[in-house]
């Protein structure tokens, strides 16, 4: 499709490599963002928690030094950036909403209106490596769909891309993309499950994107971080990658390399998609009562 078509987009994925200096991140994910808008991306989006390395592989209160306001000084460091370059920007960070009080949140910053809200991530995660429920509390902001002067976008975050019901609620609110800030990998010492567990993490939002007949965009950060206990660590995969409405990839990062793809999406696809598979038309809301139980009984 050519970038110029009618209803196209063009969206830009930054995968990055984290270093241990929290500057040294912010500043080349603004020559990320940069290079991306400079390839015609109209909306950017960084990694999950890109200011740092992945530190909820180990449980320690020093780390919660990282956090800050948001919106707050890196808001507003990226929205002069944005306003810049008359982009809009996903920016996944750590939250410091008040003593005691953290959150996974990712801010979405747009040209022209600075900072325009944030998702809280909704799904924490408990795994040896990632260790979130030591740092976040749950998001309690619901999910949403942003109006920005790219269109209406809905962001969700890394453990969020497991669930259908965060990938509809999002889509029923008018999201006609699904950005997807990450950070996943594999353990080292378990190579046999390396393949196995990417392909179940991509087959599962391209699902989202076949079920919701929206874009999915998944931006995944690269390169490995040992874990801060000396023992082991993560090789995060990269693979960022863009999903098509009908499921099909468009366009896949490496799996080794800090990467800044632009693709192309055209927003069109997804009412064609959506006549014809109209799942949402046939959904049976009258008969889901019971996805509000933990499990029945």
């Amino acid at each position: 499709m050519s970038a110029d078509a009618p209803n196209a987009l063009e969206v830009g994925l930054v995968q990055m490599r984290m270093s241990e200096d929290p500057a040294d991140n912010l500043a080349r994910a603004i020559a990320g963002i940069r290079r991306a808008a400079a390839d015609g991306a109209r909306v950017i989006c960084l990694p999950e928690l890109f200011r740092s390395r992945y530190f909820c592989q180990a449980e320690d209160a020093a780390h919660f030094a990282l956090a800050e306001a948001v919106p707050g000084p890196t808001t507003q460091r990226l929205a002069d950036v944005v306003n810049e370059l008359g982009v809009t920007l996903i920016a996944s960070l750590f939250e410091a909403r008040a003593p005691g009080l953290y959150h996974n949140t990712a801010a979405v910053i747009d040209a022209g209106s600075g900072y325009v809200g944030k998702y809280r991530k909704m799904h924490i995660p408990d795994d040896p490596r990632y260790y979130e429920k030591f740092y976040f509390t749950p998001g309690d902001l619901g999910f949403k769909a942003f109006d920005t002067h790219a269109g209406k976008i809905g962001v969700l975050v890394c453990w969020d891309q497991w669930y259908p019901e965060a990938a509809r609620l999002t889509a029923l609110a008018g999201a006609q993309i699904l950005f997807y800030p990450t950070a996943i990998g594999w353990h080292p010492e378990e190579p046999e499950l390396h393949l196995a567990q990417h392909d179940a993490w991509e087959t599962a939002q391209r699902a989202h994107a076949i079920a919701n007949g929206c874009w999915v965009v998944a931006v995944n950060r690269t390169g490995f971080e040992p874990d801060p206990t000396g023992k082991g660590g993560i090789q995060f995969w990269g693979q960022s990658f863009v999903a098509a409405p009908d499921g099909s990839i468009k366009a896949r990062a490496s799996s080794d390399r800090e990467e800044v793809l632009v693709v192309a999406v055209d927003l069109a696809q997804v009412g064609r998609q959506r006549t014809g598979w109209p799942f949402l038309r046939d959904r049976r809301i009258d008969a889901y009562v019971d996805l509000t139980r933990r499990f029945i009984d």
